[in-house]
């Protein structure tokens, strides 16, 4: 499995049966790939479909049923259509109950660059500032670094902040955080990382749980 399917199938082991579910470009798109058994959730496009399935094999391929970031869907029985305008009507109503996001970067009070690089042409925000003021809960998937192994878990965005809005959840290849009043607390290491390798991938600062801790010193005093 590659570290983004890694980082999809965390993702939607974080949600809910009948949530709502924003799934954004890049990563997040793979979350309707690795849904639970049991649980059964709604997966919002904003371009106007809810109830997107899984990626289509070569022959299920419709050039007209794409999601917003023009990859080719499917939809499940009983799925509706609608226009951007109703669409971001239900994200800005508070109608979504997760948002799953990808990032440039997020800072060390959780709030997240995703959207421009300076120097580079881009079109616009999209929906990304409205998912992050309009959901009820914000997860980031994101690889931790970049290709040059800069971490994209920094102390201060240095590129243009999407909203102040922190999100609620970081979950990389190496690690799992979540974010309060207090910042970014780890609280999963991702199977074969430890703390220390996480600690220098990350620019940001940030606290360990202490079940994490706890479960750090049994696992050591089991190999002792």
């Amino acid at each position: 499995m590659s570290h983004k399917d890694f980082i999809a199938k965390k993702a939607a082991q974080a949600l809910n049966d009948g949530d709502i579910v924003n799934l954004g470009i890049g990563i997040p798109t793979l979350v309707a790939d690795y849904l639970p058994d049991g649980i059964t959730v709604f997966l919002h496009s904003e371009n106007g479909i809810l109830g997107v399935g899984p990626s289509p094999t070569p022959e299920q391929v419709d050039k007209n049923l794409v999601n917003a970031g023009k990859l080719p869907v499917t939809v499940e029985i009983g799925s509706s259509f609608f226009d951007s305008a109703s669409s971001f009507a239900m994200i800005r109503g508070g109608h979504v109950d997760v948002s799953i996001l990808g990032v440039l970067q997020v800072d060390e009070k959780g709030r997240v660059a995703n959207w421009a690089v300076p120097g580079k042409s881009v079109l616009g925000v999209g929906g990304a500032m409205d998912l992050l003021e309009g959901s009820k809960k914000v997860i980031v998937t994101t690889l931790h670094t970049t290709k040059e192994g800069e971490s994209k878990i920094v102390k201060t965005l240095q590129y243009p902040t999407t909203s102040e809005r922190p999100v609620d959840l970081i979950i990389t290849e190496l690690a799992v955080f979540e974010v309060d009043e207090t910042g970014l607390t780890l609280i999963e290491t991702a199977p074969g990382i430890s703390i220390d390798q996480v600690q220098k991938n990350t620019e940001a600062n940030f606290i360990i749980s202490e079940k994490l801790k706890s479960d750090v010193v049994k696992d050591r005093m089991v190999k002792d």
